[in-house]
């Protein structure tokens, strides 16, 4: 996909797939007709939507009127004004996880690390008591596995789900872990009145009068998108960290310089994030080249035409940030790592949608906000105590995933700063 989309540059293509054949949308303006000018045409159906069909369910993450109707029941939870109440709490959270989970000079696989903080955050600010440690435990690996196992059927979606495909056993397997712990724990909000600011007590709220398997299935379903959606991407972007900083020294210097300045030995707190200019134009960057939602499958309703090619109904339309944030067109040494094009004053001029790494349109992503409050938490959580020295062997590449993972088992170890070279 990379490949045709620079011999395309920008241009709307038909890709080759066997006998699938789906539409590769990447200019900027036309990802703005499909995501925006005539977004209730493309649906998220079809490809890489129905593969994950048993674990995201149908709600916040489908289309159509139960879409709108759990956005509307989730929405409030993501606002700025509510995410910003909750600000200070986070930071307490995450400095606690660091301290709790960080071994210093002791080899650990980043993804997995990161993750032992990211889930214990979202869970601890946003389920309370309704999701336990051991419940974590669970969920974790098996959200892990849902996302990667159906790889294989990202670029075969023309075999039939009654076609066997490896990691299809491993999917339902993890399915059925999530399923293990969701349906109890919605069980017991319904039982105690649904008390509680919880997610799980909100959603249940909100829905007492769909009793019986339908109501909890949809309970289910907004449950596990909100928690996956909040964790899974957030962790797998935070992954991507690491190496970036390994593989720049010169900007890893900057990062860390500021972060010596701003934070010191002091706990991170939100009281310094205004003061960390650089590491948030770092964190823009690296959604630039790495924004985990890579892949996002439309399937056309009805005729259209994009950028003065035909879109027949019932095709699939490709869109990528991945792709569209590295057009030569759009953006000056697109593959450069370089947080500088998002200093104060840069982005002026740029096209709406040449940086889209939250989606756009009616679909954008609830937690930007959250996200970008989080990630400077823990980057700064960890880089005031800790320098990161990232064990691989060349230069890491992402691996075929329905997120934009880094090469599976990446090792770094954490080292006291007083400490490192």
């Amino acid at each position: 996909m990379e490949e045709a989309s620079g011999q395309a540059g920008g241009e709307l293509v038909r890709l080759a797939m066997g006998p699938f054949r789906p539409f590769l949308v990447t200019h900027p303006d036309h990802v703005q007709h499909v995501l925006r000018q005539n977004q209730p045409n493309y649906v998220r159906q079809g490809m890489f939507w129905e593969p994950l069909g048993p674990l995201i369910g149908n709600g916040i993450l489908s289309d159509g009127d139960t879409w709108a109707e759990s956005r509307s029941i989730l929405q409030p939870l993501f606002t700025a004004k509510y995410v910003n109440s909750l600000a200070e709490r986070m930071a307490e959270i995450i400095t606690e996880l660091i301290d709790e989970t960080v071994v210093p000079e002791q080899p650990f696989d980043i993804a997995r690390g990161v993750s032992a903080i990211v889930h214990p955050t979202i869970v601890r600010l946003f389920f309370g008591s309704k999701i336990s440690i051991a419940d974590i435990n669970r969920l974790v690996p098996a959200y892990d596995v849902a996302v990667t196992a159906k790889s294989l059927r990202l670029v075969l979606p023309f075999v039939s789900e009654r076609v066997p495909l490896p990691g299809d056993l491993a999917f339902r397997r993890a399915i059925k872990a999530i399923d293990e712990v969701v349906y109890p724990r919605i069980t017991e909000a319904r039982a105690q009145r649904q008390e509680g600011e919880d997610v799980v007590s909100r959603l249940c709220r909100a829905r007492h009068d769909d009793t019986g398997p339908a109501g909890d299935r949809r309970i289910r379903d907004d449950l596990v998108a909100m928690h996956g959606a909040s964790t899974e991407t957030s962790a797998t972007a935070l992954t991507w960290v690491w190496p970036v900083l390994a593989g720049h020294p010169e900007i890893a210097a900057k990062v860390y310089e500021e972060v010596d300045r701003v934070v010191g030995d002091d706990p991170v707190s939100t009281a310094h994030l205004p003061h960390l200019t650089y590491l948030r134009m770092f964190v823009n960057e690296l959604l630039r080249l790495y924004p985990p939602g890579w892949i996002l499958p439309r399937l056309a309703l009805e005729d259209d035409e994009v950028g003065g090619v035909p879109i027949p109904a019932g095709s699939t339309v490709m869109l990528s940030p991945y792709l569209t944030h590295r057009l030569e067109r759009f953006w000056e040494r697109p593959l450069e790592f370089d947080p500088e094009r998002f200093a104060p004053g840069a982005e002026r001029g740029r096209h709406r949608y040449a940086y889209w790494p939250f989606g756009a349109g009616p679909h954008v992503c609830l937690g930007q906000h959250l996200f970008m409050m989080e990630a400077p938490l823990l980057i700064a959580g960890i880089l005031r105590k800790y320098r990161p020295v990232v064990h691989a062997r060349g230069q890491v590449r992402p691996r075929l995933a329905s997120s934009l993972r880094p090469s599976a088992g990446l090792r770094m170890t954490l080292v006291p700063k007083d400490r490192a070279a």
